[in-house]
């Protein structure tokens, strides 16, 4: 399995090769991000929860990397990540539990 910060790495090199060819489509996205990120009714925190859940849900590697990322940033536990992991496994079912593994590679990886 690939190490997490490799996946990381990918996602970097998309997002500037994405940025320097389609800047404005890029930008409007980033601001988007941005203002979806920020404090509000919900924490950053538990946006990054969220956000680790549904990438789950949507078997997206590089989006659990991600989130795994800025969750343990916003300060989340490895618990509270595991169990967004759960509520995952709980709306997607059997299909959705097997990506949990990536969100115990990504902890591990990005814990050291």
């Amino acid at each position: 399995m690939e190490n997490t910060k490799d996946i990381l790495n990918e996602v970097q090199k998309l997002l500037e090769m994405l940025s320097e060819k389609y800047p404005e489509n890029m930008a409007a996205f980033g601001s988007f991000m941005e203002s979806v990120g920020k404090e509000g009714a919900l924490s950053h925190k538990t946006k990054e929860l969220i956000s680790i859940a549904l990438s789950i849900a949507a078997h997206c590697k590089w989006c659990i990397a991600l989130h795994v990322k800025g969750a343990l940033e916003a300060g989340a536990s490895r618990d509270e990540i595991m169990e967004s992991s759960f509520v995952a496994a709980f709306m997607g079912g059997g299909p959705s539990l097997m990506y949990a593994q990536l969100v115990v590679k990504a902890l591990d990886d990005l814990e050291k």
